[in-house]
């Protein structure tokens, strides 16, 4: 434990010290790290299986995953909930999304037909969710039009928050013997789990906001308590949460657009114009050092997977994951809106998956019954990050390259 700690500072300050030079080769954080993991995870992969299916892992794993849905249900650009394309946010996420889940389940039943479709649903909310981590450039791309990047943007702030409670259910419903009482009774625990959750995550992200609002007001604030305060808001919310028995994912989710929202009244009334944006840099670091740690476990983690074994049916799954099932409901999502057939396509080419899958394999890999179902869930995880790493990160920066995207007149 000790050699990867001094493995993952080690790389992690080379990483920092060559960042600007690494960028213009467009070599990123998350592939230096999961390099890093994939070395270190050959020669120690015989010692990760004890540490990775253990409750302490899934206790980090849980706290990691509040903290991003956190940040990313405050980071909407221009303090809107939907962002400047809410009609587009809401065809990726309403539609695209539950119907890329559907045809994961689907092919997965073709694939896969020794799981069960809870086990499916469950893979599913896994390695459906994108995340921008390992191609965040693509968000910020001026070679990108405008209001794709901010569909993606809204999108990959929010569609693990909306996928996480049905993960949740999934999971409950995964150990149970499937049948119509079992999935009652499993929709009948989630539900009230959910409501708990956004009646605390509304409440504390609305009272933390509007109690800093007014500490500001009267100076009782300095700029390192403010910085703090944000990064304990996730934490109070989903300890809470967890400790009445709600959801804290959800909680802090909904924590952090209460939150968001209450803060920018503030913004807009000049009460902390000047210094709003400083308040969230301390849990952006934060979070930049608890997604490279991850990336680097992560690379541990898909060494442990190969050697259970990899069959070509999860590595037909897993590319169907990056590709069709993702571009395909995207495109039947946006029949008869304003955006163009190529933006469409690179809607549905740019999605990466990232740590919400990483903490979803985890979380799953320590609930599922041990033994084949639970290391197909992890090794169709590790595949999908790992090509998206490739494909998304490395594969994108290679094509602008080759080719200059130009946004069409509007």
């Amino acid at each position: 434990m000790i050699a990867s700690l001094v493995v993952v500072a080690a790389v992690a300050a080379a990483w920092a010290l060559a960042a600007g030079r690494l960028e213009r080769w467009h070599v990123r954080a998350p592939l230096v790290m999961v390099l890093a993991g994939l070395t270190t995870g050959a020669l120690t992969h015989n010692a990760v299986a004890n540490s990775l299916d253990s409750g302490a892992a899934q206790h980090v794993a849980e706290i990691i995953l509040a903290i991003l849905l956190f940040l990313d249900a405050t980071a909407v650009p221009a303090g809107r909930l939907w962002g400047n394309e809410p009609r587009a946010a809401a065809r990726a996420l309403l539609l695209a999304m539950p119907v890329s889940l559907l045809l994961t389940v689907l092919l997965g039943l073709v694939l896969l037909p020794s799981l069960k479709w809870a086990v499916l649903l469950v893979l599913a909310c896994v390695i459906v969710p994108i995340d921008f981590a390992p191609a965040e450039s693509l968000v910020r791309d001026p070679r990108i039009p405008a209001r794709v990047r901010d569909v993606l943007n809204i999108e990959g702030g929010y569609n693990d928050g909306i996928i996480s409670p049905l993960f949740l259910f999934a999971l409950v419903l995964a150990g149970t013997t499937v049948d119509a009482d079992s999935a009652l009774e499993a929709l009948a625990a989630a539900i009230p789990f959910a409501v708990k959750a956004i009646v605390v995550g509304l409440v504390l992200g609305a009272l933390l906001g509007g109690l800093m609002n007014r500490a500001e007001r009267h100076a009782w604030m300095t700029h390192q308590s403010r910085r703090i305060a944000v990064v304990v808001a996730p934490l109070l919310t989903y300890t809470v949460t967890v400790a009445i028995e709600g959801n804290g994912f959800v909680a802090a989710f909904v924590c952090g657009i209460a939150f968001r929202f209450v803060r920018q009244i503030g913004v807009r009334r000049r009460l902390a114009a000047a210094t709003h944006a400083e308040d969230f840099e301390l849990i952006e670091d934060t979070t930049a050092m608890l997604t490279i740690g991850m990336w680097f476990f992560f690379g541990i983690v898909a060494v442990y997977a190969f050697t259970t074994g990899i069959d070509w049916r999860i590595v037909l799954f897993a590319l169907a994951a990056l590709t069709v099932l993702r571009i395909v409901p995207i495109l039947l999502a946006f029949l008869g809106s304003r955006f163009t057939w190529p933006e469409r396509l690179m809607l549905g080419a740019f999605g990466p998956r990232g740590t919400t899958s990483i903490v979803f394999g985890l979380l799953a890999y320590n609930v599922l019954p041990t033994g084949d179902i639970e290391n197909t869930v992890l090794l169709a995880m590790s595949l999908t990050v790992l090509g998206s790493v490739l494909l998304h990160g490395v594969g994108s920066s290679v094509a602008f390259r080759k080719a200059k995207v130009e946004e069409p007149a509007r």
